[in-house]
């Protein structure tokens, strides 16, 4: 649901209400033409979105629908608002059941999914008449979609009763609604009527005020007609397609900005007579990867397509006349029946990337960081146990190797440090104290905080956990930063396998990443040890139970006690995640052994580093034979 105000509070808790909570007039979802990209919140933002028409499907399979796309890693979901179905006679407005669009929303929002909202009044989606209400042709002169005043006058009160409903749902506004399409391909349609789309535009406006992101959306043919000054232009396209061409056109009409398409599609509508439409899915993967290589954003139509019941299916005129099925399976990744399809799996794989560890961000924190001048403890923050995510953007050009140091041994415990995403090495309590980095002013600067527990012996002083004072690189201290509470188990609970990854070479130092595979055990089974070689550091996860860290470069202990109830035996299916830190082997493996190593270490000390000042050299491990 929209957020609420927060309760009233003794007035000195305000100013630290002002850093921990997130208020509604300082949240905001803009372009950044100077950088080529969206912000939200001031963040750089990147959307990976699908779309789902909630009409297509039953409310009762809506959080489901929905869940299944966040766990495909999208951020945010596209949907279209059809008039016909709303507003059935002129004057008569229907939002319960199945057309509760505030419902939607809502669930939407449970999922942790931002909104894409397409309201028309044109759709097209292969929907009776585009969307428009048939009695609109009870006039037989109207001209739709111009600025014929008939029409006009019809469109006013529709959208005069609509967007008062959405204006609490805008981002800003506490709600989850980011952008909003004005009309929908009109660069396609024979009118070319820019009266038309400029009351449109305006018409927004009022209704909904300066703050919210207004566009359009058409193929490359229909830029010329479509775009407008004042709305964000994107354009759509499919894998088929010249990306590189189309982006290059898209830059004649909107020369900075993030790229943008905002149908890229998964598969295609089936007519009555004609075969089945199908898109191979490594093209469709492909081009997504290509996309988001240039920092596109894409909306992916359709994700889930679902079923034209009743008489709501559309038709084309394309030399004949052409109905649409009944179906609008699309051949999408999540299929009619709401079933994972291979297309999906391979989909979000390309999202994911390897399952880097930013990638899922906004699945591992999904009320979004906090933010504070200086860095905050997990104590101060309620993180208890486990990760938290530190990050800060550089206020200048570092070209040189630079020190990144935090006073006072203030890591604790340890810290793992990214540039960009790209993995620099790690600072550790009472151990390594510094590294040394470069970047571009601007550049993303991530520090992820593991605590490795709180003392339990040895001093009376309060044990607390993360960063205890502000970096510093160079000779100047980091402020400004957005701290993530991490949900780790979450994630792994509801988290689809990734599989292991090979490769014929050994690989650099990877940051932290999770990896995750099934297996299977014939027979019952028992108690089992799990054996790591060749990982460095982690935590593990069998079946989401969470067994604890590993540790397989430090030592001495090699192997994880696996309590024989936790696997399934006789064949059924068994997941193991992990969340490497630091290093995965250049062939990654686990193995399950029948008794543990606990004793793999020389009688020295083993320290590991990853750079030269280290404080004492590394030794080589010895298994103990087993």
């Amino acid at each position: 649901m929209a957020p609420k105000k927060p309760p009233c509070l003794p007035s000195l808790l305000l100013p630290l209400l002002t850093l921990l909570l997130p208020q509604a007039d300082t949240r905001s979802f803009i372009v950044d033409r100077e950088n080529d990209r969206f912000l939200l919140d001031g963040a750089p933002f990147r959307y990976v979105s699908g779309s789902l028409h909630y009409f297509r499907v039953p409310r009762v399979l809506w959080a489901d629908r929905l869940l299944k796309m966040r766990m495909s890693g999208l951020n945010a979901v596209q949907f279209y608002v059809p008039w016909n179905y709303h507003e059935p006679e002129p004057g008569v407005y229907n939002f319960n059941g199945s057309r509760d669009l505030t419902a939607f929303l809502n669930e939407a929002s449970i999922a942790d999914l931002l909104v894409i909202l397409r309201p028309g009044p044109y759709i097209c989606a292969e929907w009776e008449m585009g969307g428009l209400p048939a009695w609109l042709l009870q006039k037989p002169e109207i001209q739709l979609r111009t600025s014929d005043p008939d029409f006009l006058a019809a469109v006013d009160s529709w959208f005069k009763v609509l967007l008062p409903k959405l204006y609490p749902w805008l981002y800003h506004n506490g709600g989850n609604i980011i952008s909003i399409q004005v009309e929908n391909e009109y660069g396609s349609y024979k009118a070319c009527d820019f009266t038309y789309m400029r009351h449109l535009a305006g018409l927004f406006r009022a209704l909904l005020g300066d703050r919210i992101l207004l566009f359009t959306t058409d193929g490359p043919e229909g830029l010329k007609c479509g775009s407008l000054q004042g709305l964000y232009t994107t354009v759509d396209f499919g894998p088929a397609d010249n990306m590189t061409e189309i982006f290059a056109l898209l830059r004649k009409y909107e020369p900075h900005g993030p790229l943008v398409n905002s149908e890229y599609y998964t598969g295609w509508l089936d007519y009555w007579g004609q075969n089945h439409s199908t898109r191979c899915i490594s093209a469709v993967t492909k081009g997504l990867e290509n996309m988001l290589k240039l920092g596109a954003s894409v909306n992916m139509y359709m994700f889930h397509g679902g079923t034209n019941f009743g008489y709501w299916n559309g038709a084309d005129e394309k030399g004949r006349f052409l109905p649409i099925t009944t179906s609008y399976d699309y051949d999408a990744p999540i299929s009619e029946a709401g079933d994972p399809t291979p297309k999906l799996f391979a989909l979000r794989n390309v999202i994911s990337k390897d399952g880097y560890l930013l990638s899922f961000l906004d699945i591992l924190c999904p009320h979004g960081p906090i933010r504070s001048i200086l860095p905050m403890t997990f104590e101060a923050v309620k993180q208890d146990h486990g990760f938290m995510l530190y990050r800060t953007y550089l206020t200048h050009t570092v070209s040189e190797p630079t020190q990144l140091w935090v006073p006072n041994n203030g890591v604790h415990d340890r810290a793992y440090v990214m540039v960009d995403g790209v993995f620099q090495g790690v600072l550790e309590r009472n151990m390594k104290h510094q590294l040394f980095l470069m970047g571009k002013m601007g550049a993303k600067l991530d520090i992820l905080l593991e605590n490795m527990g709180r003392l339990s012996f040895g001093s009376n002083s309060s044990d607390f956990k993360g960063l205890l004072e502000p970096p510093v690189l160079g000779q100047t201290a980091l402020t400004q930063w957005l701290m993530f509470p991490l949900k780790v188990d979450k994630l792994v609970k509801w988290w689809f396998p990734l599989p292991l990854l090979r490769s014929s070479h050994a690989q650099a130092p990877s940051g932290p990443t999770f990896y995750s595979t099934t297996f299977s055990i014939l027979g019952e089974g028992g108690d089992t040890f799990l054996f790591l070689p060749g990982w460095t550091k982690g935590q593990v996860w069998i079946n989401g139970f969470n067994l604890g860290r590993y540790w397989t470069r430090q030592g001495p202990q090699q192997t994880l006690y696996v309590p024989r109830p936790l696997l399934f035996s006789r064949g059924a299916l068994n997941k193991i995640t992990l969340l490497e830190l630091e290093n995965v082997p250049s062939e990654p493996q686990i193995q399950f052994l029948d008794r543990p190593i606990l004793n793999s270490t020389l009688h020295k000390t083993y320290i590991y580093s990853l750079s030269a000042d280290t404080q004492s050299p590394s030794e080589p491990m010895e298994l103990s034979g087993h």
